[in-house]
């Protein structure tokens, strides 16, 4: 009796913690899409691709700014502490000094001088800036479908976890179920023990068959926490908030998950990877481009402008006339020969070009190999999950009658929990099949590209 109460008392504590669970739904439930859309918004890995974006959008403006006019400032003011002299021949300061007489050291400068000026540069043409800037717009672009490809693997990982968790805890209502079941099965021989019937032995194999299934239902209660556990991390939610799952598994048919699969060719542009590759390639190309466009002359302009003055008194720097100064300026770099460094710089990029087309046909390739597979996985599990439908029904039907002949006395309890343990197994596998089903879903979509859109 004692063994029966704490059975009881772990069934009532598993329902309030169902119950628990179902009061707290609406502050935190959440459909499949819904957790999808929560996790985009939250999850880490994403926001710090979005970040990686908004520095490539600084980077963009960095290549810009390269073409904007360039203003500088700049102001001196030196104290010749002791000024250098240049040493002169002697008849330069006296025309009658003997050719070979000593050379005389003088002063050139004063003790303070004085500098302001300001200088614009301009640029008027450069083949790599212009370049640059088409390459700016490929920039952004890859920047974005590195987030887009970041949002796709989260909303895997999401869909994965969530499904997860709706089988487990499937399971669970299956396992609370058997263990009612057999619960009130060892109750009726325990009253049929007592009427002389049945044997005690008889009493004892049930009580240990209920024991196993309490222990196993305690496994599926811990994996269901693992499995929200994981979810609630996936999703970049705080993992001590409460979530409950909205959709349910018994809403999801094969006939109609079925009718959504379908076997069309894969469009090689629906999946992310294939587009970056695609941008990439863009971006190589310009590479490229770039390294030619060294061949070509660069011009700038420049103007300056500034004033500035000497005395060897500081007070007289600043209190006599300053003197303007500017200079206008054309620059042409033309470039005539640089012992072939630019050509051998446009061979790699070439290379460079060519591995990414190589890397372009061999995703082409694993997009058919992982599209073809993923089919062919999701009909072998839709197969399975239709056996082992069947195994349920049939093993449902095998623990009715087993009961009916041990209750007329024509059947033994070992038949019986034989046939209940068989059914427990067939409920296993058919979940385990229904998980397969759903996961080979997700990979196919992912396969597809189109496990996610914005």
């Amino acid at each position: 009796m004692k063994n029966d109460q704490s059975i009881r008392s772990g069934l009532v504590a598993l329902a309030m913690f169902l119950s628990i669970i179902s009061v707290k739904a609406q502050e935190g439930s959440f459909t499949l899409k819904e957790a999808v859309d929560y996790a985009i918004k939250h999850n880490i890995n994403i926001k710090t691709s979005q970040l990686d974006a908004v520095s490539a959008e600084a980077r963009i403006g960095e290549i810009r700014a390269a073409g904007l006019p360039q203003v500088a400032a700049n102001l001196n003011l030196s104290d010749n502490v002791i000024i250098q002299r240049v040493f002169l021949p002697a008849n330069f300061a006296d025309p009658n000094a003997s050719p070979d007489a000593a050379p005389v050291a003088v002063q050139f400068g004063v003790k303070y001088s004085g500098s302001a000026a300001a200088t614009l540069n301009q640029l008027i043409f450069s083949g790599s800036y212009f370049i640059g800037l088409r390459a700016a717009t490929t920039y952004r672009e890859l920047a974005s479908k590195n987030v887009t490809q970041s949002k796709v693997t989260v909303a895997e990982a999401v869909t994965k976890a969530y499904y997860s968790a709706q089988v487990a805890v499937e399971r669970a209502k299956v396992l609370d179920f058997n263990i009612g079941r057999v619960d009130s099965l060892k109750r009726e021989t325990e009253i049929m023990n007592k009427s002389g019937f049945v044997e005690l032995l008889d009493v004892n194999r049930l009580e240990v068959q209920i024991n196993n299934l309490v222990t196993e239902r305690q496994k599926v209660q811990n994996l269901i926490e693992l499995s929200y556990t994981l979810l609630k991390y996936q999703m970049g939610m705080p993992l001590s908030e409460t979530i409950v799952l909205e959709d349910k598994v018994e809403d999801l048919s094969a006939e109609t998950m079925k009718s959504e699969f379908s076997e069309t060719a894969v469009n090689y542009n629906h999946r992310i990877e294939y587009s970056l590759l695609d941008t990439q390639l863009k971006l190589a190309g310009l590479d490229l481009k770039n390294i030619r466009s060294g061949y070509l002359p660069t011009v700038s302009a420049s103007f300056g402008y500034g004033h500035n003055n000497g005395r060897n008194t500081l007070p007289d720097l600043f209190g006599t006339q300053w003197f303007n100064n500017s200079v206008l300026a054309l620059n042409v770099n033309i470039p005539i020969f640089d012992g072939f460094t630019k050509k051998y710089q446009v061979q790699q990029k070439k290379v460079a070009l060519d591995k990414v087309k190589l890397s372009q046909t061999l995703l082409e390739q694993s997009i058919d190999l992982e599209s073809r597979q993923a089919a062919i996985n999701i009909k072998n599990a839709f197969a399975t999950l239709e056996t082992q439908r069947r195994n349920v029904d049939l093993a449902q039907e095998i623990v009715r009658v087993s009961k009916i002949k041990y209750k007329e006395g024509v059947g033994s309890n070992i038949e019986v929990i034989n046939a209940e343990s068989s059914f427990k197994e067939a409920q296993t596998n058919y979940f385990s099949a229904l998980y397969d089903v759903l996961i080979a879903k997700v990979d196919l979509s992912k396969a597809k590209g189109e496990l996610y859109n914005e």
